[in-house]
């Protein structure tokens, strides 16, 4: 049994859901996306709790799947959802420039990634006890995969590397460095 499938998704008051075939449509404050439904899941919404429940047993892997994306649909019409990015490394910089922003990260020249449509960005230096650490880009959007594609894309421009920690790294994922060389 799938234990995620099973649980009931409470909608917000100012969130709007419509379940239509295989589309699950909401829309609130920051926006609307739909999520398609795979075969076999169906969706009910009574008395503002949405519930997903499949025909049979072989729909389990997809049952809590199916609920997952439209809870995350209808939390991120109504609340949004952030990603923290850390720049770490000496003379390694990032800086908003309009719609994009602009990566300095030891290349011969500097990097330019644009921002998708529904993703913006701030650039700041906060409190961290990193060494060599330079800046913290704040990620926020609605859609929670296109958050995470944003940043797995700007996580590849430069992966940090093993020994000294330098590069573009997700601030909530520890990172454990390894030790460098010795002496004797």
């Amino acid at each position: 049994m799938s234990r995620v499938g099973k649980k009931i998704i409470e909608v917000p008051k100012d969130v709007k859901v419509s379940v239509s075939g295989s589309v699950v449509e909401v829309q609130g404050p920051n926006g609307k996306l739909t999520t398609p439904i795979p075969a076999g899941i169906t969706f009910k919404l009574e008395d503002g709790k949405l519930t997903a429940e499949r025909q049979s047993d072989e729909q389990t892997a997809l049952h809590g799947t199916a609920r997952a994306l439209v809870a995350n649909a209808i939390t991120g019409v109504s609340k949004g959802f952030t990603q923290q990015m850390d720049v770490v490394g000496v003379g390694y910089k990032a800086e908003l420039k309009g719609k994009s922003i602009l990566f300095s990260l030891g290349y011969s020249h500097q990097v330019e990634f644009p921002l998708p449509e529904g993703v913006t960005a701030k650039v700041e230096k906060l409190p961290r006890t990193i060494t060599q650490y330079q800046t913290t880009i704040t990620l926020s959007a609605f859609d929670y995969q296109l958050l995470g594609q944003t940043a797995a894309n700007m996580n590849r421009l430069r992966k940090p590397d093993a020994y000294k920690g330098k590069g573009v790294r997700y601030a909530d994922r520890p990172m454990k460095l390894k030790p460098g060389k010795t002496g004797k």
